[in-house]
């Protein structure tokens, strides 16, 4: 049975990404976040029968002496780990570099030195910054438009470095803008279900006009997942996008029509980007991950954004999940 680490396990997509390990049979390390709780994040949350059969590392993503711990017998690392909100790293950059440089080369380090067979690192499409053409395949420029994506970037670049540099074995995927269940309220989409699922027909959001390509949860990790298993893509940046674009003002007019509520979007000025700082058009080119890994997004299209966007707000309006959401709160 392979051995695998997910870093950032007990995240949004880390969580979903460790119960699409362990369906395929997997033997998952989970590395977590320490804290005084005890507390797994989004693991607690998982299928009990998943949570009881994988191991849990709680530790730091910045502490090499951890990191090395966690990653002896591993096989495979998939690198989750990192700060992500891009409000908060104009508040605190410096955590970015730390956090997301630093912990990456702590990654690479480690898997260096104990000869790991893969590393799935994780990058973003922001690194993109604003299309300069599209589709955006992975020949695109990259263009840091947030100190988040300067470290995204930095960190990408530290990646394809080992691999050029000692052959370690990394993969970089670049995923387009996930959605779905257990997503911080931080992103849009949950941003606008949550308020609309507590009686909000005012929502207060951002700009309206930017456009995103919304890749459904479960074809990431499944794409995630073919990344650590396909070989011969060693070197590769592959996006997982689902090569289709959408609005905010459009997310908001469908998140009305599914719900059967009748909803205005408000943009607020604390939610705006710096105006030099938005990026107003991503939408991916996946001929790559097509080709290398044979994957195709399962939930592509308006179709399959409508039929991922109705499975995410029956989660989230759920009573015991939407509890968990402060929708009258803007946290950065």
């Amino acid at each position: 049975m392979v051995k695998v680490l997910v870093t950032g396990a007990d995240g949004f997509i880390g969580s979903h990404l460790v119960e699409e390990l362990v369906l395929k049979g997997m033997s998952v390390r989970a590395f977590v976040l320490y804290n005084s709780f005890g507390s797994l994040g989004w693991l607690d949350e998982i299928n009990p029968e998943i949570r009881q059969s994988i191991e849990i590392f709680a530790g730091d993503i910045r502490d090499p002496n951890g990191v090395r711990r966690a990653m002896q017998g591993c096989e495979t690392v998939l690198h989750l780990a990192a700060l992500i909100a891009i409000p908060y790293s104009y508040h605190s950059p410096d955590t970015y570099i730390d956090t997301n440089i630093k912990g990456t080369l702590n990654i690479l380090q480690a898997a260096r030195d104990l000869e790991v067979k893969r590393i799935i690192h994780t990058s973003t499409s922001e690194v993109y910054g604003t299309a300069q053409y599209v589709p955006i395949d992975e020949k695109h420029p990259l263009n840091a438009q947030s100190p988040y994506s300067a470290s995204k970037i930095g960190a990408d670049q530290l990646a394809y470095s080992f691999y050029s540099s000692f052959a370690t074995p990394v993969v970089t995927v670049r995923p387009f803008n996930t959605y779905g269940p257990r997503q911080s309220a931080r992103a849009i989409i949950p941003t606008i279900i949550t308020q609309v699922a507590n009686g909000v027909t005012s929502v207060k959001v951002g700009s309206l006009t930017p456009t995103r390509d919304f890749t459904f949860i479960k074809d990431t990790v499944r794409g995630f997942a073919l990344a650590a298993e396909v070989s011969g893509v060693e070197g590769q940046t592959i996006n997982l996008g689902s090569n289709f674009e959408v609005s905010v003002a459009e997310i908001g007019k469908l998140i009305g029509e599914i719900t059967g509520k009748k909803i205005t979007l408000e943009t607020e000025s604390q939610r705006v980007r710096p105006i030099n700082s938005e990026v107003d058009r991503l939408f991916a080119d996946n001929t790559k991950a097509r080709e290398l890994l044979k994957w195709h997004p399962e939930f592509g299209g308006i179709d399959g954004f409508r039929l991922g966007l109705e499975q995410t707000i029956e989660w989230f309006v759920n009573p015991e999940n939407l509890r968990r959401y402060k929708h009258e709160l803007y946290n950065i």
